[in-house]
Order: structure tokens, then C-alpha cells, then sequence
């Protein structure tokens, strides 16, 4: 199997609960799934976008509407994502840095710092989608993504020597980085077609976001883990919608 095809498998069966049988996983095929993560955002906002869309053809208000997208967004990723929202938060709430800060992210029980952020999340999620047009959760779940592909890109380490941030840390080129940000902030402006300079800000001003939580994390914990990647995605996503939910 081809790098890229290995790659795509493993950006599919890491990031969805989709049924696809699993590969080849080594650095190689990590490096065309970390770079590939916006497009499987891309299909998982499509994937929520049609029962949106049948939910608001029903008559269903728009918070419930709403509510319903973002339990299945958590569903369809088995809430890891949220996981690491919640973990890293509760790394970062403790003060502590290095070994200490990671030995907090390993507990298996959420502390406030984390509650809250899955809470704020959850909320604010909820909140834009019940304004937004389908296509634009397509938009925002993409530039969710887009927050591994940069996490992901050479220069950011790993804070542990195991685990997925191990794997997948630094195994994206710069380059290639920022030529798939650019197609995601390019292609945010077809689901805006009236404000056509909406969508790209939206991505940037995720984007922007990301960047500094990534920064924070690195001098915190010394690199990316799992838990990392998963709070830069949600994070990344309820910006954008935040950003695409305005006018």
C-alpha cells in the first residue's frame, strides 16, 4: 500500500468511528494523515450537515437542531477530542509544567478546569450552529481539523517519547502545512457565498487561536500529545464557528 493510501486509512479509522479497516500505522502514513485530517473534517461536517438539514425541515427548533449536530460530532470521533479538550485544561489549570503538568493529563478523572472547557465548548458549539447554514459546518469542522495538520508539522515536538503525539509529531513539512491552510482558508469561501471574505477570516481567526494554544502547550509540556492534538481541534472548530455565526 502506498504511502498516501496507508495515510488515509489511518487519518480515517484515528479521527472517525467510520468502519474502515485499519493499516499500515508508521511515521510515513502519519504524515499523509495529519495532512489529510481537514478533508476527513471536511466529510465528518458533511455528515452532520444532512441531519441538520432534516432536523430544520421538520420543524425542529434550532437549539435541538443544534444540540443534536454537536452530540453527533462527539459521536462520530468518540468524543476523544473532547477528551483532550478536557485534559490538557486541567494540565494547564495546575500550573505545573513538564513531567508534572503531564502526569495531571493522564488522570482518568476531569477536574474543573477541564469541565469548564468541555462545558464553554459544548455551549458555544451549540449556540453558533443553530444560526449557521449546513455548509458551514463543513467549513468549521475542516478548519477543526486543520488544527493537527499545523500541531503536526515539523518543529513542534513531541512531549513524550510514546504514545500519538510520539508518532505523528513533526512528521508533516512546513511546506505542505501551509499549502493545505491555504486551501482550507481559500475553500471557507464558497460557504459564504454572500460575504465571500467571511469564511477565510473565520479559518484565520481559528487558525490564529490554535496557534497560540499550540505555543502555550509546547512551553507547558514540552511538545504535543493525543490529548493536545484533540483540545487544539476543538478549539479550532468552535472558533470558526463562532467566526462563520456572525451577521
Amino acid at each position: 500500500m502506498s504511502d498516501a493510501a496507508a495515510g488515509a486509512r489511518l487519518a480515517v479509522t484515528t479521527l472517525t468511528v467510520l468502519p474502515v479497516r485499519g493499516g499500515r500505522v508508521d511515521r510515513a502514513a502519519a504524515a499523509w494523515a495529519m495532512g489529510l485530517a481537514p478533508a476527513v473534517g471536511a466529510l465528518l461536517g458533511a455528515l452532520l450537515a444532512g441531519p441538520l438539514w432534516l432536523l430544520r425541515e421538520a420543524g425542529a427548533p434550532g437549539l435541538v437542531a443544534a444540540a443534536v449536530t454537536v452530540a453527533g460530532g462527539a459521536l462520530l470521533t468518540r468524543g476523544m477530542h473532547l477528551d483532550g479538550l478536557a485534559d490538557t485544561f486541567d494540565a494547564l489549570g495546575s500550573y505545573r509544567r513538564g513531567d508534572a503538568a503531564l502526569e495531571v493529563m493522564k488522570k482518568s478523572d476531569i477536574g474543573p478546569f477541564g469541565v469548564a472547557a468541555i462545558a464553554l465548548a459544548l455551549l458555544i458549539q451549540t449556540a453558533a450552529i443553530s444560526g449557521v447554514s449546513e455548509s458551514k459546518i463543513v467549513a468549521a469542522w475542516a478548519a477543526g481539523r486543520l488544527a493537527i495538520t499545523l500541531a503536526c508539522s515539523r518543529g513542534v515536538p513531541a512531549a513524550r517519547p510514546e504514545g500519538l503525539g510520539a508518532l505523528v509529531a513533526g512528521t508533516v513539512p512546513r511546506p505542505a502545512a501551509a499549502l493545505v491552510a491555504a486551501v482550507v482558508v481559500v475553500a471557507a469561501a464558497a460557504a459564504t457565498p454572500g460575504r465571500p471574505w467571511q469564511g477565510p477570516a473565520a479559518v484565520v481567526a481559528s487558525l490564529a487561536v490554535v496557534l497560540a494554544l499550540l505555543r502555550h502547550c509546547v512551553r507547558r509540556f514540552g511538545g504535543i500529545t493525543g490529548d493536545v492534538l484533540g483540545a487544539v481541534v476543538e478549539a479550532g472548530t468552535t472558533v470558526a464557528l463562532a467566526g462563520l455565526s456572525l451577521g
